[in-house]
């Protein structure tokens, strides 16, 4: 995978996770859970089934509590539904990302990387791109867990980026995560100016015609 723009998890079956808390009842978490299903629509994903829990506050570890994950787990487990991806009506923290994709062997979403993937499938102009791309880096970098393998061979190419003495696995992702950012942001700049210079040409000509009319006249 060259950009990380590019997404190719698409079509597959996906469960819905959402919390009730004191600050929301459960009529709320079914509307926010709706919205939810029609954004991973959106996205291609066929939501398949949702799993709510009532909490006092999301699980710092696993978001929901242990008893729920389990059933979620062996929901997914069971090949007659086809899982894919379980997506989370809610922002989710690395080190959640990485307990439950850990113990549910799937790809984990939450709200906002789904609005993310529907940003870039929808995104036209090369401005809008960049833009989308670099909001996926940046949401990505504080996110980033060891099953982030493919990292490795986006730079360049496809060619294998090579660590640095004493470099673990996550700390080579964080480095080309970072150098992308840096890269992105620079062909945001170079992107404004050739906007600035073709706004420039545009009013030129614009004076140009209304001088001529005007002389016409």
């Amino acid at each position: 995978m060259k950009d990380l723009i590019l997404t190719d998890i698409k079509s597959e079956k996906a469960v819905l996770v959402g919390l009730i808390t004191p600050e929301q009842n459960e009529e709320k978490v079914k509307e926010y859970l709706d919205e939810l299903a029609f954004l991973a629509e959106t996205a291609g994903f066929t939501p398949q089934a949702r799993f709510v829990q009532r909490l006092e506050m999301p699980n710092s570890v696993t978001f929901v509590g242990t008893g729920k994950l389990q059933e979620i787990k062996e929901y997914v487990a069971d090949e007659e539904n086809e899982t894919g991806v379980v997506i989370f009506d809610d922002e989710l923290s690395a080190k959640q990302i990485r307990n439950i994709e850990k113990e549910l062997g799937l790809r984990i979403l939450d709200r906002t990387s789904l609005i993310l993937d529907i940003f870039a499938m929808r995104a036209q102009t090369a401005h809008a791109k960049v833009q989308v791309e670099l909001a996926q880096y940046q949401y990505l970098l504080p996110r980033l867990t060891r099953m982030w393998t493919h990292l490795e061979r986006q730079r360049g190419g496809g060619g294998v980026v090579m660590r640095g003495p004493g470099e673990t696995q996550l700390e080579t992702d964080r480095r080309i995560i970072l150098d992308k950012i840096s890269r992105l942001k620079e062909q945001l700049k170079q992107i404004d100016k050739q906007k600035a210079v073709q706004r420039k040409n545009r009013g030129k000509l614009v004076r140009v015609a209304l001088v001529g009319y005007t002389n016409v006249g």
